[in-house]
């Protein structure tokens, strides 16, 4: 049972990339999708008017994550505008890469506050209507160096790593309200942010993953798409990785 009929649903940092895959994905799958964005106000919109080509009503919502009442209005204008929430994906995410002896305040604290406590944000404004309806689903975007670390991004994955600590607490809180709360972590995916990634951090990319190929944010969106719907409705509290072998 894939289908997600009559389900509403948040996306963060859906306008580009692994979000605007995802947010289609959930409208494919038959749901009413917002997602939030920051800047990339064409990008939205398009998301928005290809959500609704599919007979799906979309809404885009400029909202910065890192803020608390920003989340909170988000939330209550998704319940008021698409008549209630399903399915909460945490997605907006950014990078500030540097070596520790060389990384500013400034860097690690845009990371954890975009990263990591926009998670929180959008966690903590929609738990408590999920929690009264006894239903509902939470998938938090990782990445496999929340799970193993990388040279050069102690801010990035210590904030991926929180991810997934909050995604197993989450469960464990929220489980009695039968709401399930899963985290997938994707390897190097081929996003426009990998346009100007250098070619030698491709090829190192590429000689660990076992599959011998970029993933697709298409491949993340199918597997977000199944967590979220009832024939996952026995798991909770996992990471699934997306990244065709890259971290074993």
């Amino acid at each position: 049972m894939l289908s997600l009929e009559g389900k509403k649903a948040i996306v963060t940092g859906g306008s580009l990339g692994i979000g605007a895959a995802i947010a289609r994905e959930l409208a494919r799958q038959g749901a009413d999708v917002a997602i939030n964005y920051r800047k990339h106000d064409a990008e939205a919109r398009q998301v928005v008017a290809d959500i609704e080509s599919m007979g799906r009503r979309g809404l885009a919502v400029q909202a910065d994550v890192a803020s608390f009442a920003d989340a909170e209005q988000m939330v209550a204008q998704v319940r008021e505008t698409l008549g209630g929430l399903d399915i909460l994906v945490n997605n907006a995410g950014i990078n500030r890469d540097s070596v520790i002896w060389k990384m500013s305040p400034e860097q690690w604290d845009q990371v954890i506050d975009i990263n990591l406590k926009g998670y929180f944000n959008y966690c903590r404004a929609a738990v408590g209507g999920l929690r009264e309806q006894k239903s509902g689903k939470i998938i938090n975007v990782t990445s496999i160096n929340g799970l193993r670390g990388k040279f050069g991004q102690t801010n990035y994955c210590a904030s991926k790593a929180g991810i997934i600590g909050l995604t197993k607490s989450l469960a464990r809180e929220l489980g009695r309200s039968s709401v399930n709360v899963n985290a997938v972590a994707p390897g190097l995916i081929e996003t426009d942010m990998m346009k100007d990634a250098p070619e030698k951090v491709l090829e190192a990319a590429l000689a660990e993953i076992v599959l011998g190929r970029l993933g697709q944010p298409e491949e993340v969106a199918s597997v977000t798409a199944f967590l979220c719907s009832e024939a996952a409705r026995h798991i909770t509290g996992q990471v699934i990785q997306v990244d065709g072998g890259q971290y074993i």
